[in-house]
């Protein structure tokens, strides 16, 4: 008996079409490696119908008030909360994501953010008028940029699309967002909820391949790009809105440290980390993936965190024991053993370092320690669960490894020495650095990195800000 394939489509102008061509991707729930669905594969025309839909849009919504708009993100997030089972449900088919988790990690934090998002949508603000020369009046607008392309990758399909369209409607732009090829259901399912509040031509979605987000960066119509994706992917992105000078907003790789003192909770420190670390698969470009550990315990703390590592449990997503589902895809799964297959003679794999199971793309919680700072797992990131572990002599040795990299997304610190803390906090090259803790985020906090991790920042009023522009208005006293 065949089982007839989930047919996902573009929602583009408020209806759902199929890619004007007809092509299409098949879609592999990465849990059994099966083909559950197939997608549009877009191509120009399809980029053109949605940035035209977006554009038609876009006076109408950029005149809406902030009250306005706050009512109807406010709405979204009463919709995705009602909806929950249902995004639940795209999102671990997408992902293989355990179902619990998504249920209590994903759906609240990205109810929160949209409703964040909605009081900010009546914070677009200038500085106060005033006259700075005589006889004239200045004052500064800031409004809505214009047809936003945004990108979202496939490690959160849902929370990263929320982090993306939130900021952007609530400050008066439309948008085009393509979700992953690999991952377009969750996406998919949020334009069918969004639709039936906001007008139509303000959200659209275009499902396809690195070449339909080529096509959609180049198109002449947006006003900014913004992505969430790998160090390449950013640099084409950058690369293609510089011939048409648009904005860019990049979310890229991270390779964070984790600092360790000797005067650090071992047990604790070693439940935390393994679970920053772990969770998503490592799938994260926060995860702790980097330890650095002071010589007088690495010994002890390698010990716990093996141990740590062989107690998480990866499975199905219906399994409440397990801390993190597969791989997302079967590239993916190839990535992170080859990082292991190719690992130095002066490495140890003191857990996992191996596929679990020949069915879907699932990969052991894996420590590797006895690394050395130049080796290829140190310097690149593995996006997957695995954690490395050094040995570091002093402070200062510590803070030249943690910031030896090309990457400077997030990072955390773990000493009761406020002092120390402070130190390495103000040293540490990082957009973000956790103290004692890892991986916590809030709405009202920025997320974004320096160096190969990009510029802009996604959440808080800092977010929202990278989605206006500023013009000032001058008025003579006289006229």
């Amino acid at each position: 008996m065949t089982t007839e394939l989930r047919r996902l489509r573009n929602y583009i102008n408020g209806e759902f079409r199929d890619a004007a061509d007809g092509r299409t991707i098949e879609v592999i729930n990465p849990v059994t490696g099966d083909v559950y669905a197939t997608s549009p594969l877009s191509g120009q025309a399809d980029v053109d119908a949605a940035m035209d839909a977006a554009a038609a849009a876009f006076p109408a919504w950029r005149d809406t008030t902030p009250s306005e708009r706050q009512k109807l993100l406010l709405k979204i997030a009463d919709a995705f909360e009602e909806r929950a089972e249902d995004l639940i449900a795209a999102e671990s088919e997408n992902t293989g994501k355990p179902l619990e988790l998504t249920r209590t990690e994903e759906i609240p934090p990205m109810v929160d953010q949209i409703r964040f998002f909605a009081g900010a949508a009546r914070m677009l603000e200038g500085r106060s008028a005033g006259e700075y020369m005589e006889g004239f009046t200045s004052m500064v607008r800031r409004e809505p940029v214009g047809v936003c392309a945004q990108v979202a990758p496939w490690n959160y399909p849902m929370m990263m699309a929320v982090w993306k369209f939130a900021p952007a409607l609530a400050a008066g732009n439309t948008v085009v967002i393509k979700p992953s090829d690999t991952t377009p259901a969750s996406t998919v399912l949020i334009a069918e909820i969004i639709g039936a509040i906001v007008p139509k031509g303000v959200f659209n979605v275009i499902c396809g391949d690195r070449e339909t987000g080529r096509t959609m960066v180049e198109h002449p119509t947006p006003a900014m790009a913004s992505i969430t994706g790998s160090v390449r992917a950013g640099m084409q992105v950058a690369a293609s809105a510089a011939k048409d000078v648009k904005r860019v907003h990049l979310e890229l790789g991270g390779k964070a440290p984790v600092v360790v003192f000797e005067d650090t909770d071992i047990p604790k420190a070693v439940e935390d980390i393994a679970v920053a670390g772990y969770f998503n698969a490592g799938q994260d470009c926060t995860a702790a993936t980097r330890v650095l550990v002071h010589e007088s315990i690495h010994d002890e703390f390698v010990t716990a965190l093996a141990k740590a590592a062989a107690d998480t449990k990866t499975g199905a997503p219906d399994d409440a024991d397990v801390l993190y589902g597969p791989l997302n895809n079967a590239n993916q799964l190839a990535q992170v053993s080859g990082f292991i297959d190719r690992l130095p003679a002066h490495a140890k794999v003191e857990a996992g370092g191996h596929r679990v199971g020949e069915k879907g793309y699932f990969y052991a919680a894996t420590v590797v320690s006895g690394l050395k700072q130049d080796d290829e797992i140190i310097q690149n990131e593995v996006f997957g669960p695995v954690i490395t572990v050094q040995s570091f002599a002093d402070e200062a040795q510590a803070l030249a490894w943690a910031n030896g990299v090309e990457f400077a997304l997030a990072s955390s610190v773990w000493t009761k020495d406020h002092g120390r803390a402070m130190r390495m906090s103000k040293a540490l090259d990082f957009g973000c650095v956790w103290i004692n803790t890892h991986i916590p985020l809030v709405a009202e906090m920025p997320h974004g990195g320096f160096k190969k991790s990009g510029y802009g920042k996604d959440l808080s009023a800092y977010g929202f800000d990278d989605y206006t522009r500023i013009k000032h208005v001058m008025t003579s006293l006289d006229a």
